[in-house]
């Protein structure tokens, strides 16, 4: 039903799935969790509609995102592949890179094995040279040849990477137009990741391929499900959305598709808070994901790797590391650990009281009085401190300690390990991140965020509003985007404007066609463009923003400065053009923000409760509601600040400031 005004972003996570509907007409905006359904995702989706009083012929615009594909990569729960290759390179994906994944243990395996195995690789006779000419036709014997081997060993799913198909495609397209008549899920290079470096292309492009079944099923029930008069898309990893059928062809557009949704969120917000250096601390119940924010935009990255396989797609470059609420501690050899492994939903951490009994995260925050066990999250969770307490108690007994000893002990761990994930995504990259602003999320980003800042060396940390359903609301605030990166290899001083401009048109037209059969005009996108330049002879190449293609003496001065800003040195030599990354958008014109709390002249503070901090002693804390905190009005730590879904904790020598945004700005201060 058309005209109703509704907008709904939904996060399917490990743990909970986050909802934000908001009314465009009625200014109306409602927000819920409910328990992440992994055996029926279409049902939870309807699930979390229902938590929030709608149904779904009430929703204009539905956009999601989800952890299905990342899962599945994790977890290698993939389909079968076979792999057709050009004659005498179908081994590609075997021999892989030199690189180790244990250097010193020579006992464990240097890498894993091919996702295919070599009884499904295939090979075509055919040859392009690296410049895309034609030193052998593709043979179409050898095809039929293939198609019928292939059929006979019941694989459904096909990856096609032909040699340097990235800089001329026609081998490709033309066999992959032949298997289209023989088999439902083709995958080609070209489409999938149409650069050079053939290992990794070739393994993400099987990768694409053995998800599709995935995602084409899951992709086919949200679509029957979804009522004519609304609009369904989902949230893909480069920090937009897409429609689910630009979606169902390059699958792994949604790996990370959840934490770029929040990173998306979080540029929003510095661009509106006037924050040119900023860090996303997206504290989830699996995981925690940091990413670096400049300018108001996330750091794009297109060389990654996933459950241990090379993805070179265009995706947000968050730093995932397993510490979440629901991470298990446990003792090894005498260290305390935290993570990756998660107790999850169900059951849960032993605080849920759903019968879990390893010790985790939450009950570490609940026993130091972080959460108050007298107040119900959600609906319905009721916290067991008790449960929380027997949990910790077999830590506390073998470390000699005090139960709040050991859950003080399991937080400081698990924030070391938040604090080297921030130096990996600053320190590694050039960027000082002490001079950044943490901007912090999710149900328990607020929890940990001042004293991992603090460990950093960041002065300040700001809760935005709704930062329990974060990623919720960056779907919902989403831009309509899609993304490409190709090879182009052009040297300085062999410059060749008009073969770039008709690579760049390509890419534009391939990318602008989703918008244009949706009947957006040329006026209503916007282009960007990233140039990735290296010095001849280098291995990788670093990203130049805003490229000034049409003057390549002033390109080569940015990559120079940049090189220098980066590395802390630059040389005169030759460089040249690897590949320029392409975004075409459109900005859903529509904004989700929760209107201003009312000002008020005193925060009303709730019942003052002991907590322990890190000097590991219990102090006296008054707890305050967040939606009844008085804006501009100082609150010193210690502090607690509550609301539905999420705690912000502010230890000693902090001081939050509400804004009548409601977004929560705290200056860290020092621990007394």
């Amino acid at each position: 039903m058309t005209g109703t005004g509704w907008r709904v972003g939904i996060d399917i996570g490990g743990t909970f799935t986050d909802v934000l509907a908001a009314n465009s007409t009625t200014g109306d905006l409602r927000v819920a969790k409910v328990e992440t359904r992994a055996n029926d995702r279409v049902g939870g989706l309807i699930a979390a509609l229902d938590a929030v009083g709608l149904v779904w012929d009430e929703v204009e615009d539905l956009i999601h995102g989800t952890t299905m594909v990342t899962n599945a990569i994790v977890e290698n729960d993939l389909a079968d592949v076979a792999l057709i290759a050009t004659e005498g390179f179908s081994d590609t994906l075997a021999i892989g890179r030199q690189n180790r994944l244990h250097l010193y243990r020579l006992d464990l395996a240097p890498k894993l094995a091919p996702q295919v195995p070599a009884e499904l690789r295939f090979e075509v006779v055919e040859r392009l040279d690296h410049d895309g000419r034609v030193i052998r036709a593709l043979d179409p014997e050898s095809v039929e040849k293939v198609i019928a081997e292939i059929s006979a060993s019941g694989i459904e799913a096909v990856a096609v990477s032909l040699l340097h198909s990235y800089a001329d495609p026609r081998h490709e397209e033309a066999l992959g137009r032949r298997l289209q008549d023989a088999f439902r899920f083709v995958g080609l290079s070209n489409r999938v990741n149409p650069e050079a470096r053939e290992y990794e292309r070739t393994a993400t492009t099987v990768l694409s391929a053995s998800i599709m079944p995935l995602a084409a099923g899951y992709l086919d029930r949200l679509e029957a499900a979804k009522p004519d008069g609304s609009s369904l898309h989902l949230f893909h990893s480069a920090g937009g959305m897409a429609s689910p059928d630009a979606l169902r062809d390059l699958p792994l557009g949604l790996a990370l598709s959840g934490p770029a949704a929040g990173v998306a969120a979080a540029g929003q917000i510095a661009v509106d808070l006037g924050i040119e250096e900023a860090i996303s601390f997206d504290m989830g119940g699996t995981t925690t994901d940091v990413c670096l924010i400049l300018g108001g935009r996330a750091r794009i990255s297109s060389d990654r790797a996933l459950g241990g396989r090379p993805l070179r797609q265009p995706m947000v470059a968050v730093e995932s590391i397993g510490a979440g609420g629901g991470s298990i501690a446990k003792l090894d050899h005498g260290a305390l650990l935290v993570g990756p492994e998660s107790a999850g939903a169900a059951p849960g951490p032993a605080c849920y009281g759903r019968g879990g009994q390893q010790p985790t995260v939450s009950d570490a925050d609940l026993v130091l009085g972080y959460m108050d066990p007298e107040r119900v999250i959600g609906a319905d969770l009721h916290l067991d401190l008790g449960a929380a307490r027997r949990a910790l108690a077999p830590i506390a007994a073998a470390m000699d300690a005090t139960v709040e000893a050991a859950a003080l002990g399991i937080v400081k761990v698990t924030d070391s390990a938040m604090v080297r994930a921030l130096r990996r995504i600053t320190v590694e990259r050039g960027i000082d991140g002490r001079r950044c602003t943490l901007l912090a999320f999710g149900g328990a980003g607020p929890m940990h965020a001042v004293e991992v800042a603090r460990a950093f060396g960041i002065s300040k940390v700001v809760v935005p509003n709704q930062s329990g359903v974060f990623s919720a609301l960056g779907c919902a605030r989403g831009e309509m985007s899609y993304s490409q990166q190709r090879t182009v290899r052009m040297a300085e001083d062999v410059w060749d404007a008009a073969r770039l401009d008709d690579i760049r048109r390509t890419l534009r037209s391939r990318l602008a066609a989703p918008f244009e059969a949706a009947g957006h005009g040329e006026g209503e996108m916007r282009v960007d463009e990233i140039a990735a330049i290296r010095y001849r002879g280098q291995s990788y190449a670093i990203e130049v923003e805003s490229p000034s293609f049409a003057d390549p003496a002033r390109l080569g001065r940015d990559f120079i400065a940049l090189h220098e800003k980066l590395y802390g040195f630059a040389t005169d030599e030759p460089w040249e053009l690897v590949s320029i990354r392409l975004t075409v958008a459109i900005a859903h014109g529509g904004d989700t923000a929760e209107p201003a709390p009312a000002p008020r002249s005193e925060p009303e503070a709730a019942r003052a409760k002991p907590c322990t901090f890190g000097g590991g002693v219990a102090l006296p804390t008054p707890r305050f509601e967040r939606r009844r905190l008085a804006v501009d009005r100082p609150v010193p730590g210690p502090a607690i600040v509550e609301d539905a879904w999420s705690t912000v904790v502010v230890p000693p020598g902090a001081m939050l400031v509400p804004d009548r945004s409601g977004h929560l700005h705290i200056d860290v201060g020092a621990a007394p």
